[in-house]
């Protein structure tokens, strides 16, 4: 694993410069040599999480049914993500990051992270992952979540893709990737893989309801959603009184936090991961307040970071239930987005930085009796996008094991 928390005294990152001097920044990759291909296991990293046979461990990860904090795995991930993309770019024999170098690797989004099973009983863990494809300045890491049983077998608890760029030290401009050079049909599977992945999220960028209107099959959603529980403005029962009418704007739940250092990368930035576990245990509230029972995580349907977070500032994070549903399967089915925005102090103006999307459920019980409803149309458009996330991933929940 290479490091990518920082380690050092806060006192002496305070006296550094806020920018290096070009003069002493390395070569941005590809400017003085040629890009050595990486092999895909050259950057196989791996953390182990001793759960099961390490008690002292177990205390500081679990929640208040005994079981894992998910949370906190997500910053896991999201560090061995950033260590794996440092390790196909510096090299596999790379132990820790250079001082000075031309170049630095940050996460523009997490494209998924599904649950297959679930994390109880509590096991010892592996998180692994590499990079399985590479553009012209960025890098597809898939990681991989796995329960290991004291009889030796193995079971694949969650998947996940992370999007990492590569960008210049000095210009903070693109800068170029490593290739990756395939040996064997497993590489060519995965690369094919990742090839998949690019084209469906520069489809979504297309589609994203940001740019363009809603499908005539969605319209007729909306508009069905709107005559039967959106005409009566007043709260409570729905106009056709099978569901609790409960308005999207009510459903907001937002928490303002000062960033401290101690969570800080080693760019002197908040770290990613711990902006994913603030987002994720909001989101987990919100939806326990809306379904008004326990909920399950199910999936991270996409996080995108707009710019860093600084040290010392103050981030509102503030979460909506934006789609909600029932079916056989899953009688209480939530989406809910999180956004994190800086709060300058001078203005009172907000610069979003980070947008999660999660889906958490309740798989045995009554049918959800509560409906979200949007009141205005930028809440009708988050709706949709809660519907398009949950219907992206009706196809993964098929392969997940039910407990």
């Amino acid at each position: 694993m290479v490091p990518v928390l920082s380690k050092g005294l806060w006192s002496e990152a305070l006296a550094m410069p806020d920018s290096p001097d070009a003069k002493q920044l390395g070569p941005v990759p590809g400017e003085r040599d040629p890009l050595v291909p990486r092999r895909m296991h050259d950057s196989y990293c791996e953390i182990m999480l001793p759960f099961a046979s390490n008690p002292e461990l177990l205390e500081n990860y679990t929640n208040a049914s005994g079981g894992i904090r998910t949370g906190l795995l997500m910053e896991h991930l999201d560090s061995l993500a950033g260590s794996i993309a440092y390790k196909h770019m510096l090299g596999p024999d790379v132990s820790a990051l250079p001082k000075n170098a031309g170049f630095y690797m940050v996460t523009a989004s997490v494209d998924r992270l599904d649950m297959l099973a679930p994390l109880y009983p509590v096991r010892d863990m592996r998180l692994s992952g590499q990079v399985i494809h590479t553009g012209r300045s960025s890098l597809e890491v898939a990681v991989r979540m796995e329960a290991l049983e004291k009889d030796g077998k193995e079971e694949t608890i969650m998947l996940g893709r992370f999007c990492m760029v590569c960008r210049d030290a000095r210009t903070h401009s693109s800068a170029l990737v490593n290739p990756l050079s395939l040996e064997t049909a497993e590489d060519h599977i995965l690369y094919t893989i990742g090839e998949v992945h690019k084209k469906k999220r520069q489809s979504r960028a297309v589609r994203s309801l940001n740019r363009v209107p809603p499908t005539s099959s969605e319209a007729e959603a909306l508009h069905s959603l709107y005559l039967n529980y959106g005409q009566d403005e007043q709260g409570g029962p729905s106009p056709s009184g099978d569901h609790e009418r409960v308005w999207m704007g009510d459903t907001r739940l937002e928490k303002t936090l000062i960033m401290f250092p101690q969570e800080r990368n080693v760019h002197q930035k908040i770290f990613g991961g711990y902006l994913m576990r603030l987002a994720y245990e909001l989101g987990f509230a919100n939806s326990c307040l809306f379904t008004r029972d326990h909920v399950t995580f199910l999936s991270l349907d996409g996080i995108s970071f707009a710019r860093p977070v600084p040290i010392g500032s103050l981030l509102r994070l503030t979460s909506y239930i934006v789609h909600s549903s029932s079916s056989e399967s899953y009688p209480a089915l939530v989406h809910v987005w999180v956004h994190a925005d800086v709060v300058n102090l001078e203005t009172g103006t907000e610069q979003r930085t980070n947008d999660f999307r999660f889906t958490w459920c309740r798989e045995s019980g009554p049918p959800l009796s509560r409906m979200v409803v949007p009141k205005t149309y930028g809440e009708a458009m988050q709706w949709l996008e809660g519907r398009r996330a949950l219907e992206m991933g009706s196809e993964i929940r098929k392969l997940r094991k039910r407990p």
